[in-house]
């Protein structure tokens, strides 16, 4: 977008003291400290929506003093910072507020700060008119970290570090399920020997497993204790998004009330843009409501699947190679194989059903155990396999992004039987664990 001194729809003005900080919308006045203006200023009009800047692109002539008026357009709270550190205030929809750039002598760069918008694409160029310039580092360079380390999924975990436990409990015996989920950051171990720092629910990865009934009904807290916004999404209800699945503010909180219609194996994860990079970091989990009439078992373990992505969460590195389907591992249950550490556990005989829930965000999942085969399948809400219904059996249990289900296997002797993604690649960094069976005493 190119801006002569005269271009139309550009409001020209000279700001003689204060060019005060509005806040148009909000109804509240504004307490952010008001740049000091003098002289004749550019002000261009600049709308964050749809987690881009627009435009992107605004030149203008060398010495120009430049002032940006940014308005938020889009439900998601979000500001403008430039590099030079000056930035607005957090924006809700429909706020507005001045950002003096000063005179433009060089070229320079603004971007969105909430943690992971710059990274998704929401960034600003400001060009001198004519200028001669050489290939510019990426706008986020900034951002960047060093590439982390290789897994070494063979290493030792953690001292003190404990498995996530698989084990499913049956469903409590209530109509009314009330759950309280807090958004916090949270230090968490990804692969052996390796944690770092993730977006969560209640503070694991992924969030805790709920299990219900067909006809019962989710009434679910969500607090954000974090320092930016968080949403949450059940897949386990049918109803409008606009109001339960909003992006709530640091210190907030909501209600999210559905009832479970129809059985599954579902997905629930974080609502806020861009959902790849807070389900990628870890906000996701997994609802179970049973079938009618499903019988009761000897073991019952709930996994769920994931790509693992290193570094720093929002981060240039990490966003580019969530964009690009370039996962460092994948992993069950929220580390990469922990199940190789602490296996899961059952006996010769007894019948063994295991859920699988694919979080993704963007890989599919190929449900496998070396050595066992499954005599029951239930998938998406559908029966596809029982043991009485013929004499099949069944190898794996295939799951896109989002979808979920379960299998059921006796093993005939004592052993470790391996589970992993058949798809090889997913299963050699990080999506392979043991049940070790013993002989029933």
């Amino acid at each position: 977008m190119r801006i002569p001194g005269t271009a139309t729809g550009v409001v020209i003005g000279v700001v003689a003291v204060v060019c005060a900080v509005v806040l148009a919308g909000s109804g509240q006045p504004s307490t952010a400290a008001a740049p000091t203006v003098s002289g004749a200023a550019l002000t261009v009009d600049v709308e964050l929506d749809a987690m881009r800047v627009r435009p992107d692109v605004v030149e203008v002539p060398q010495g120009t003093r430049l002032v940006l008026r940014v308005t938020n357009r889009e439900a998601m709270p979000h500001d403008l910072q430039l590099d030079s550190g000056e930035r607005t205030p957090r924006l809700r929809r429909g706020q507005t507020a001045l950002l003096e750039v000063g005179p433009v002598h060089r070229d320079r760069e603004a971007w969105c700060a909430v943690a992971g918008h710059r990274a998704a694409g929401m960034t600003m160029s400001i060009r001198v008119q004519g200028a001669h310039r050489h290939a510019a580092p990426d706008a986020a360079d900034g951002d960047r970290i060093a590439e982390p380390a290789a897994l070494d999924l063979a290493a030792d975990p953690s001292p003190g570090w404990v498995a996530r436990d698989a084990a499913l409990p049956a469903a409590p015996d209530v109509a009314v399920h009330r759950v309280e989920l807090r958004a916090v950051d949270r230090e968490v171990e990804v692969a052996p020997g390796r944690r770092e720092q993730r977006w969560t629910f209640a503070g694991s990865v992924p969030a805790p497993t709920l299990r219900g009934r067909v006809g019962d009904r989710f009434e679910i807290t969500l607090i954000n204790d974090t320092e930016m916004g968080h949403g949450i999404d059940f897949h386990a209800g049918a109803l409008a998004p606009d109001g339960p699945m909003r992006t709530i503010d640091p210190g907030e909180r909501l209600v999210y009330r559905f009832t479970a219609d129809r059985a599954g194996a579902w997905l629930y994860h974080c609502s806020t843009m861009p959902m790849t990079q807070h389900i990628a970091n870890g906000m996701y989990g997994a609802v179970i409501i049973d079938p009618p009439g499903l019988p009761e078992v000897d073991r019952e373990y709930a996994l769920v699947s994931a790509e693992l992505y290193l570094g720093e969460p929002g981060g240039q590195d990490q966003f580019d190679k969530i964009r690009t389907g370039q996962p460092d591992g994948w992993m069950f249950n929220g580390m990469a194989a922990q199940y190789d550490h602490a296996p899961l556990r059952a006996h010769t005989g007894e019948r063994v059903r295991i859920w699988v829930v694919n979080a993704g965000p963007g890989s599919s999942t190929a449900f496998h155990v070396v050595g066992g085969q499954f005599d029951t399948v239930y998938r998406e809400g559908a029966w596809t396999l029982r043991p009485d219904a013929s004499s099949g059996g069944a190898q794996v249990l295939d799951l896109a992004p989002a979808q979920g289900g379960f299998v059921e296997l006796v093993f005939p002797e004592a052993g470790h039987y391996p589970f992993v993604d058949h798809d090889m690649r997913h299963a050699e960094s990080g999506a392979h664990g043991v049940i070790a069976v013993t002989d029933r005493p």
